[in-house]
């Protein structure tokens, strides 16, 4: 019975239409990727899909299409999180690389 009604429940909560994104969501996520790329930038490892993912949100968020924006945004902070994981863990990589 309980396996029911969590399920239920479950289906119901999907059921429920998403709220939508605010100015505030888009500037929170706009502001996290930013600084993700920045950090990405510091270590020299900035990819240009995270520029091109930044370039969308922010133009959707100029035109208050802010469930895009934060989209955009929040794809453009894993990329930069993904650069910064590839920056930092090959930095000393090639070195096991090398012929002795």
């Amino acid at each position: 019975m309980k396996k029911i009604m969590f399920a239920a429940i479950m289906l119901a909560a999907a059921a429920m239409p998403a709220r939508a994104a605010s100015e505030a969501d888009f500037k929170a996520a706009f502001a996290a990727a930013d600084s993700a790329e920045k950090d990405a930038g510091r270590l020299r490892n900035q990819w240009t899909t995270t520029e091109a993912a930044l370039k969308a949100a922010k133009t959707a968020g100029d035109a208050g299409n802010y469930d895009q924006a934060v989209k955009s945004a929040q794809e453009a902070e894993a990329l930069a999180k993904a650069s910064i994981f590839q920056a930092t863990s090959e930095k000393d990589r090639w070195k096991a690389m090398e012929i002795r």
